[in-house]
């Protein structure tokens, strides 16, 4: 039988939401570590799906206490759960990931703040020629699953060395470069929401190999690895 995602696990999300402190917390303790034991063992089953097409190297489960040092927001946990899964291999590139949430599950894929190089990379490439990402964010699945790039993450005009009248700088002013697909509770409890999200990390698969041969290439397409 598939792991699934527990009602539960969303019940005391919602519950968390409401009283999020520590005396709460510390009162629900075993329900919160059942919970993460069926949430985990959740994660592990994807871990094993996704690995039937791609190679991962390494699943992080993040952490449900806040880093509230330098936040406004001093409430301790997150109200939601969320895990991501890297790829392995120096020639692969690109990450999945998934957040639980009552009302507000997605998964999302891609390029999330690249380091400074693989972002001028992304971008020069970009500048260079766009028709192939522009081929694979046009496909149908991918299109109707994920609309497109998020646009949260972007400068406001070009950034510096580009031109703002490039006629690529809808994707050469992204900061980031990824892709979310959201799920309803009722999908997040259906026995074959890891059949769902499967399909749509393997929508991702052409873009991530589109993108790990840009950013394991030079301009003009010698390796670097």
């Amino acid at each position: 039988m598939n792991p699934t995602v527990p009602k539960e696990a969303f019940t005391f999300l919602a519950e968390l939401k409401e009283n999020n402190h520590r005396d709460w917390m510390q009162e629900h303790k075993k329900e919160y570590q059942r919970n993460e034991q069926a949430l985990k063992k959740f994660y592990g089953s994807v871990a094993e799906g996704l690995s039937k097409n791609d190679e991962i190297a390494k699943m992080k489960i993040f952490r449900i206490n806040r880093d509230i040092r330098f936040s406004n927001d001093k409430t301790p946990y997150n109200v939601h759960r969320s895990v991501s899964f890297s790829r392995g291999g120096d020639h692969r590139r690109g990450g999945y990931y998934l957040r639980l949430e009552p009302g507000n599950s997605l998964m999302a894929g891609g390029f999330f703040d690249p380091n400074t190089g693989d972002l001028l990379r992304i971008r020069k490439e970009f500048e260079m020629d766009a028709s192939e990402i522009r081929k694979i964010l046009q496909q149908k699945d991918f299109k109707k699953a994920f609309g497109g790039f998020n646009q949260e993450y972007a400068v406001k005009t070009a950034p510096k060395g580009f031109s703002k009248e490039d006629p690529n700088i809808d994707l050469i002013r992204l900061k980031s470069y990824f892709v979310t697909h959201s799920f309803s509770d009722g999908e997040v409890f259906d026995p074959n929401f890891k059949e769902n999200l499967l399909y749509h990390y393997g929508l991702l698969r052409p873009y991530f190999n589109y993108m790990s041969d840009v950013l394991t290439t030079d301009l003009n397409g010698v390796s670097l690895l």
